[in-house]
């Protein structure tokens, strides 16, 4: 069946094929419905399975239109409209867009005058000099072109981490309503909640190897089967592959822990394994000391864990270590010496300090902003809103004038609020680090986030010293998603980050984690930099919509990936201290 991810990749391809065929104003129609539909809590398919088209043109920027389409792709895999346009222009849209520099106007201008419709095609284009001589383009955009080809290539092979998870919460959810499935877990770099993944890998415990497969294959929301044998079987939801393997319940713990990795952990935790006379593999830890040099095989030895992942570790007289941190990043060491830390849970987050309203890009009013986040039992919320600058597209930001009757718009809603509110904004850092906010402004606000959304492509010096000079700036209390990154669109920044981090200890500026899915920016190993010299975290959703508050989820596991404790995350803390720091 499916998934409101891939409902929202045709309509933002509709857009961009209408986009690259110089077609205004409904590029845009098609955007806002993509986006509402990605964020939807619920899975659309429902409401059509349900007959509930009501429902699904109540939507945000679903009309009757988009809505007949949704209905039409459900229930049939394909929207005729779509599969015209795509006769009209062969062009393999999402992959030739993933090359930095080239948006849908290019793609189409580069398929007119050269015929690129591959990324291949784009690649031979540049190899060949030809991209040059169309009007409009020259040397230095062709070679950006020709160094972007092979990052698009690698990020066009895997889906972002808040597509692929809700996806491997129904397969766990379906199994492990099995009456033959004794203890069931994801494993692979969805385990250990990786930015991006290759595809959902997923463990059963049972003695009934093929029930469960039979079963698994045979689940309604397959698309197609890859394949299928005793242990295993691997189908298609969506666009997104499923991989599952069978194991004994006996070996269920050693497997998990064997099939989560990541790789790096793994050969550092076997090595670890054999200074002590052990040896680890999927099947259990043995204890080898008293086994001969000719005696071979997964099994030799006495087995003495395997069964649960935890004592997998104990065996090795290790602490359980969390699979965010299994990245070979120190956390044997600190497994060893009892000082792996305390992670951030999600009912640790008191707040949120970066979200958008109907006044920038959002579309809600502030009211339903702040209630939304009253629901969750929040005890503080922050609205920031866009401001004036480079990067914020189609007028959205509001001028110093706009920023100051929201401002007294934010104290209204405060004041009849059972939650504190402050009033924010996310203001532009440009490319010398400058964020161009008037002392008035300043003085008005309770939380400046800052962030860069333009110039993303200087070098590491060149950047380190634009976003250490916007964390010294004594107006800024966060600095929002540093690089700037898409995932899977573009790369951002690449900064040193902890220099970076240095600065904002020195300046009591906090370093986002932006929850996004698209950013989830700060990354692991950024965050844990950040950790390690006491830098402040915010760990905030950039939400534009009620629903988007979620994905303080992904936020949450990707500061875990970073070795991020409550104490370390700026909303977690009680609102009397978070005052005082944004004082």
């Amino acid at each position: 069946m499916a998934t409101n991810a891939e409902i929202a990749g045709r309509f933002e391809e509709f857009a961009d094929l209408l986009e690259a065929d110089d077609v205004e104003y409904k590029p845009r129609a098609y955007r806002r419905a993509a986006e509402n539909v990605r964020a939807h809590p619920s899975p659309i398919a429902d409401y059509v399975a349900d007959g509930d088209r009501e429902t699904i043109e109540e939507i945000d920027g679903v009309g009757d239109a988009i809505a007949s389409k949704i209905v039409e792709y459900v229930e049939t895999g394909a929207i005729e409209e779509l599969e015209e346009l795509r006769a009209e222009l062969p062009i393999e849209i999402a992959d030739i867009t993933r090359v930095e520099g080239v948006g849908p106007k290019t793609a189409g201008k580069l398929y007119r005058e050269l015929g690129v419709e591959t990324l291949d095609d784009l690649e031979e284009a540049a190899q060949a000099g030809e991209i040059r001589e169309v009007k409009g383009f020259g040397p230095k955009t062709e070679e950006n072109i020709r160094e972007n080809v092979a990052f698009a290539r690698e990020i066009g092979q895997r889906y972002l981490l808040g597509e692929a998870r809700p996806l491997a919460d129904d397969v766990l959810a379906f199994l492990e309503g099995l009456d033959a499935v004794e203890r069931c877990e994801v494993a692979g770099s969805i385990r250990r909640w990786r930015e991006t993944i290759g595809d959902v890998d997923v463990l059963v415990g049972t003695d009934a190897n093929e029930s469960v497969i039979d079963a698994f294959v045979g689940w309604d929301s397959v698309d197609g089967e890859i394949e299928s044998g005793a242990e295993k079987a691997s189908v298609r939801v969506g666009e997104i592959r499923v991989d599952l393997r069978v194991v004994s319940p006996e070996e269920f713990g050693s497997a998990l822990q064997y099939f989560t990795g990541s790789k790096d952990h793994n050969v550092s935790l076997r090595n670890y394994a054999i200074d002590r006379g052990m040896k680890l593999n999927e099947y259990g830890a043995f204890d080898v000391s008293e086994v001969g040099d000719e005696e071979a095989g997964q099994r030799v030895g006495e087995r003495v864990a395997g069964e649960s992942e935890a004592g997998m570790y104990e065996a090795l007289g290790l602490s359980w270590i969390p699979p965010e941190l299994r990245e070979d990043r120190g956390e044997i060491v600190a497994a060893e010496s009892g000082d792996l830390p305390t992670l951030l849970e999600h009912e640790d987050v008191r707040g949120d300090l970066h979200s958008h309203t109907e006044w920038s890009d959002g579309n809600t009013p502030i009211e339903e902003m702040v209630a939304a986040a009253e629901a969750r039992g929040y005890d503080y919320y922050g609205v920031a809103d866009h401001a004036e600058g480079p990067g914020i597209v189609g007028g959205m930001g509001l001028s110093d004038t706009e920023i100051l009757e929201q401002v007294e718009a934010v104290r209204e809603v405060d004041a009849a609020s059972d939650i504190a509110v402050f009033a924010g904004i996310e203001a532009n850092v440009d490319a010398t680090g400058e964020i161009g906010l008037s002392s008035e402004v300043i003085e008005a606000l309770d939380i400046v986030v800052a962030s860069p959304h333009s110039a993303l492509d200087q070098d590491a010096e060149t950047a380190t010293k634009r976003l250490v000079r916007a964390v010294e700036n004594p107006a800024v209390d966060v600095l929002g998603h540093p690089s700037g990154r898409m995932l899977n669109e573009r790369s951002g920044l690449e900064f040193d980050a902890t220099e970076l981090a240095i600065a904002a200890v020195e300046h009591d500026t906090a370093l986002e984690v932006n929850s996004n899915p698209r950013r989830l920016d700060l990354w692991g190993s950024a965050v844990q930099a950040a950790v390690e010299v006491g830098a402040p975290i915010a760990v905030n959703t950039d939400a534009h919509r009620p629903s988007t508050l979620e994905y303080i989820r992904w936020g949450v596991h990707t500061a875990r990936r970073g070795w991020a404790e409550p104490d370390d995350v700026i909303n977690t803390w009680e609102l009397e201290e978070l005052r005082a720091f944004l004082d």
